[in-house]
């Protein structure tokens, strides 16, 4: 997040003469600059804060929330410019360790508190599983030193769709590249200045004009490349949010742009108030994004910073200009710093639910947490003669050794832990291969194990649920990528059938068990897996490179089914993929047709189709609640967990050749779905299944595939 205020001082250019250097410095100490503080800019920091705490805490009402980073970038564009261009302009420098320094000051306060906060709550099983401590450990340190944005993207996260398990720093991608952005930034401009001088008879504004134009084209030319070729690493990566900053220099540097007229103004100004409200009702996690739709929020902001005119109330400047948006805009910063760790850590709190009174209460405390930290930790540090009467190195060193002691911490958190993992991850793969009798969803399928009674047993434990997913990665194409990967395993005899499982990753949550079954059964497995790309012909309503990646996987894997000797194909998919409604009367009606079309191509060939009614999704991982209350009172309600209308339920209706298996009574009664059942844990996560709780339903798969295949009665 940018911060309230960017005090600068100056660095040796050459230009004036060292007494006019003199003299200035003397005449300028560090808050001596006239204030150009700007009130409604405040007020637009308001509106961008409060858009992204409202999406993360009820992201369906308010899904183009995530937005508000960019309107934050903006705003850092137009202020930090402008101070840098005021200083070069009368000194002919930029003092770079006094301007790293202040930003030190400024910044790192609150922002190594938040985390030496999420450090200590990593040494809580309580409040972190043990097996999410490395990444959450791994991303402390990341965020520590300013490399989130890049540590996600070369972890291919996928912010928008929540792909992954997020960790309670994730959120620092967006300062990490704000940090990049004032080491880049005044660098940059210095070296232009530095040319203009030197080549252009002194033409430093031109100069620094041209070259931050030169670096926003660019920046914006390979923003839209790269989200079309790479949309989740595109999220993140530093260069592709670079012309965001520049569009706000650029109105920092062409008077122009700042517009007194009084209807350019209250024009420029609501309109640009109405674009933002816009894109955050109506984008989504399926908006290509940042791409070209990044153009919307960063115009509006920009225009709404442009309308400079305050001559009546009902101007756009002078209603951000309010109290209470300045109040929020002043604590912004560190309520952006605060908010995403509670999220995180509330369910996992003891009696804490998820119920609308229990968020509104958490808001609340976001708002206390950050007015405290801006009151006692932002303000008195920005301050410290300790360190603001000395020299600028004496302000680095510091902040490096805060960070080293957070750093430190994290490290300990998991030196704590790291036995109680290692052992975690030792008993699931012997669960794996000893798995006990009338356990997990045979107590429900397997009469003879009707009476058997677990107790309070949960296996895996809740703070090991995250690990027990699927091996072989390699075979499970990301949202990005449109190769038709597939792997194949079991036997290599010539005879022995072959299986196909293909599907998105509520097929690939199966690997494990089918790995298994084509080794007791003899059969050949071939997989096909991609990330929120179920195998229907119907196409995505996700716009962009999406959509357009799930349709190439889609059609190389028809490609290959058509040249590959299949006895049967095994598929499985998540309820609530969104598809083109075009053609038909309702997205719904399309996903049916595009299961059955599918299908058909396979069903043509004799080869028959086995699928599964999806299993219910929660809105938070269970074993949030499970790792402090016992299983019942864990129980959701089935209305809200279980997609009752499944379109692969009504695609299996009468056609000949599909075999549709349903688990819904394991899952749920009538009333509530459980997220354990005989003594197994059902959840990795928030709707994918343990490796150890789908082994459970690991016969009821294979009796269905052999009777599939004609090899025992069905």
């Amino acid at each position: 997040m940018p911060s309230a205020d960017h005090d600068l001082g100056p660095q040796n250019l050459g230009a004036p003469s060292r007494a006019v250097l003199r003299e200035r410095r003397d005449r300028s100490p560090e808050h001596a600059e006239p204030s150009r503080f700007l009130p409604h800019v405040q007020g637009l920091r308001a509106i961008a804060v409060l858009f992204v705490v409202l999406y993360h805490f009820w992201p369906a009402r308010l899904p183009g929330g995530y937005v508000g980073v960019d309107i934050f970038f903006v705003i850092s564009g137009f202020l930090i410019t402008g101070h840098l261009m005021r200083e070069l302009t009368a000194t002919g420098t930029v003092r770079l360790g006094q301007f790293w320094a202040r930003r030190a000051r400024r910044l790192l306060p609150a922002s190594l508190l938040v985390l030496l906060v999420c450090a200590l709550v990593a040494m809580s099983p309580y409040l972190t599983p043990t097996s999410a401590l490395p990444n959450e450990v791994r991303e402390i340190l990341a965020s520590t030193f300013y490399v989130e944005n890049w540590f996600l993207a070369l972890n291919s996260a996928d912010y928008l769709n929540h792909a992954g398990d997020p960790t309670t720093v994730q959120h620092y991608w967006s300062l990490s590249l704000e940090e990049q952005f004032y080491v880049l930034w005044p660098l940059i401009m210095l070296l232009a200045a530095w040319i203009g001088v030197k080549f252009f008879r002194g033409a430093r504004r031109r100069a620094v004009l041209v070259a931050l134009s030169i670096v926003t084209v660019a920046s914006f030319i390979f923003c839209v490349v790269f989200t079309i070729t790479n949309p989740a690493p595109a999220y993140f990566v530093t260069f592709g949010r670079m012309w965001q900053f520049g569009v706000g220099a650029l109105i920092a540097l062409i008077p122009m742009l700042q517009v007194r007229n009084a209807i350019g103004s209250f024009l420029l100004g609501w309109g640009g108030v109405l674009v933002l409200l816009y894109v955050a009702f109506e984008f989504d996690g399926q908006t290509p994004f940042p791409g070209y739709m990044a153009l919307l929020p960063t115009l509006g902001a920009a225009a709404i910073i442009s309308a400079s005119n305050a001559g009546r109330w009902w101007y756009p400047t002078r209603v951000l200009a309010v109290r209470p948006m300045r109040f929020v805009g002043d604590i912004s910063y560190s309520l952006y710093l605060w908010h995403w760790p509670l999220i995180i850590i509330a369910p996992s709190v003891p009696f804490w639910g998820l119920t609308i009174y229990h968020r509104v209460a958490l808001l609340v405390l976001c708002f206390l947490l950050a007015w405290l930290t801006k009151r006692f930790v932002e303000d008195p540090v920005r301050g410290w003669k300790t360190l603001t009467s000395r020299r600028a190195a004496v302000t680095l060193w510091s902040s490096l050794a805060a960070m080293v002691l957070v750093a430190g911490t994290a490290g300990a958190a998991w030196a704590v832990n790291a036995p109680a993992y290692n052992e975690g991850v030792r008993a699931i793969q012997e669960l794996r291969e000893s798995p006990p009798d009338c356990f997990g969803a045979a107590v429900v399928l397997d009469g003879a194990c009707a009476t058997q009674e677990w107790g309070g047993t949960i296996l895996p434990a809740p703070g090991f649920a995250g690990v027990d997913r699927p091996g072989d990665p390699q075979c499970f194409v990301q949202l990005n990528d449109a190769r038709p990967v597939s792997c194949e395993f079991g036997s290599d005899d010539p005879d022995a059938p072959v299986v196909a499982l293909i599907g998105d990753s509520h097929a690939y949550q199966l690997l494990s068990t089918f790995q298994a079954l084509a080794d007791d059964n003899g059969w050949h497995l071939v997989t096909y897996f991609k990330g929120a790309c179920a195998w229907n012909t119907t196409p995505l309503s996700t716009p962009g490179a999406f959509g357009e990646a799930c349709t190439q996987w889609r059609d190389g894997v028809r490609a290959q089914l058509a040249d590959r000797d299949l006895d049967a194909v095994f598929t499985a998919a998540i309820a609530t993929t969104p598809y083109s409604s075009a053609g038909h009367d309702s997205s719904y009606d399309a996903a049916v047709a595009g299961y059955r079309e599918a299908w058909g191509e396979v069903l043509d060939r004799g080869i028959p189709v086995v699928t599964v009614i999806d299993n219910p999704v929660w809105e938070t991982d269970p074993n949030k609640c499970l790792r402090t209350r016992d299983a019942a009172s864990c129980d959701g309600p089935r209305s809200d967990l279980l997609v009752e209308d499944d379109p692969l339920r009504d695609a299996a209706a009468g056609l000949d050749g599909v075999t549709l298996l349903d688990f819904t009574d394991v899952f749920c009664d009538d009333d509530v779905c459980r997220p354990v059942v005989g003594g197994a844990n059902i959840y990795r996560d928030q709707d994918h299944l343990t490796v150890t709780f789908a082994d459970t339903l690991g016969p009821s798969y294979a009796a269905a595939v052999e009777a599939a295949l004609g090899r025992v009665a069905p």
